[in-house]
Formats: C-alpha cells, structure tokens, sequence
C-alpha cells in the first residue's frame, strides 16, 4: 500500500494547476525531435491537398510570366529558386526593358521578410535540430507549408523534417503548375477570367481556419488587419505585409507578457 507522501508524489501534474488554469505547453526535448523519412513523408501526404491549390496560383503566375517575355526555362528557374509566389508575381508586374533591379529587389525584400517572423515560430523545433537540417527546411519554406508545420508544431507532434517534406511537395506541383502555365499562356490569355486571381486567396482563408484558435486569437488578427490597412495607404510598395505582422507580434507578446 502506498503511503500519503508516495501518493502525491505519483499524483497527476494537473491535479495541482490552479481550477480554471491550462498546463502550460510542452517543450520538446532533444529526444523528442526527430528529423527522419517519417517526418518528410508525413509532411509530403499532408501537403498534396494545399499543394494542389497552389498548382493552380502556379498556372496564373506561368501565364504572366509568358506575358512578360519570359521563356519556360526562365520562369522554371524563377520557381524553383524563388518558391514565393507574390515576390515572383510583383517581379514580373515590374519586369521591363532594361530590368528595373533595384525595384524589383527593394519590393521583395520587402514582401519576404515576413519568413524571418515565420522561421522564429519554428524554434521550439529548431533548436534540437542542426544547422543543415534548419535552413535546408527554410529552404523549401512557403506561406502554406509552414501553417501547416504550426499545426503539427502545436500538436505536440516531434517530426522535424515535416517543414521540408511539406515543402518539397509544394515546390514539385509549384515548379510543374509554372511550366504547365507558360506553355498554356498563348492560349489563356487572362488568367483573371478563369479565377486563378482567386485561388491564393481561397488557400489563405482555408490556412487561416486551420490556425484559429478561438477568441483570443482574434486580437492579434484584427491588429494585423488594421495596421496593414493604415500603412498601405502610408508607405508606397508592400511593407504593410511586415508592418503588420510586427505589430500583431507586439501585442501578442505585451499580452503574455503583461
């Protein structure tokens, strides 16, 4: 028989958290993240269904490419290193004779610095992983693969390698839907009147369900959506797409925090 002192000692952490209070979440040990095939192939089945999505944002990004001169080569080449879709559509939005580099550059990099915010997300993965299997994940990281790793992150999942198996099968279908809309792009003309415009938004409105999580997060939504709102009609070019992150950000941390 178990005596008083043994019974507590064996007594559920939960029992002890304050009524009303959550346990807080888990941080992975080291042994608790692994990078291995079973992560890159979960992360891959996962990924077919948003990738399929994508392919069809790929078709009307092949068909401006076309329409800005670019050959298949080109525009393959652009997708496969790039693998961002609103910095490669604002690219061929400016692309001209002579090419406007400065311009082109100062925008995306401008666009893309929203993966800073996203990469630090990942940390409680990351830092039990080496550098080669870090940035050989970021890599392949896209808006919509790494909603996807957030939902497998806060499940308390251990796959480390599900960042690069979902973006591996997003750069296949994205790389091969670009192609697919080039050689097409004679024939499709706008890609507008076949609502290809409204394919990306369709995938961020499913990813956005995918990472609601009640009330709260509705404060840092709403935040971002204001902020951007007011800095697009402020600061010329895409920065509303940082300013906005940073400041939900902000206040997500003052809330913790406070």
């Amino acid at each position: 028989m178990a005596t008083d002192s043994e019974s507590s000692t064996d007594a559920p952490r939960e029992a002890n958290l304050p009524v009303g209070d959550e346990e807080p979440e888990r941080t992975p040990d080291s042994d608790d993240v692994a990078f291995d095939w079973e992560g890159i192939r979960a992360g891959f089945l996962t990924g077919i269904p948003i990738a399929v999505g994508v392919g069809g944002y790929g078709i009307a990004f092949g068909v401006l490419a076309n329409q800005a001169g670019l050959s298949v080569a080109e525009a393959a080449l652009m997708s496969a290193t790039v693998l961002a879709g609103a910095s490669q559509i604002i690219a061929v939005e400016l692309w001209a004779d002579p090419i406007p580099i400065a311009a082109i550059v100062a925008t995306t990099f401008a666009v893309n610095l929203r993966y800073s915010l996203m990469g630090a997300a990942l940390q409680p993965w990351f830092r039990h992983l080496s550098p080669t299997q870090i940035y050989g994940s970021l890599v392949m990281m896209a808006d919509e693969n790494w909603a996807l790793t957030m939902r497998e992150l806060k499940s308390g999942s251990g796959r480390g390698a599900f960042l690069l198996g979902s973006g591996i099968v997003l750069w296949l279908f994205w790389v091969g839907s670009t192609i697919l809309g080039v050689l097409a792009g004679e024939s499709v003309g706008d890609p507008d009147q076949y609502g290809f415009d409204f394919i990306l938004a369709a995938v961020f409105v499913a990813l956005a369900a995918e990472l609601w999580e009640g009330r709260s997060t509705l404060v840092p939504w709403l935040v971002a959506l204001g902020t951007s709102v007011v800095t697009a009609n402020v600061l010329p070019g895409r920065w509303y797409i940082l300013v906005g992150g940073l400041a939900a950000a902000a206040v997500e941390v003052m809330r913790h925090d406070g």
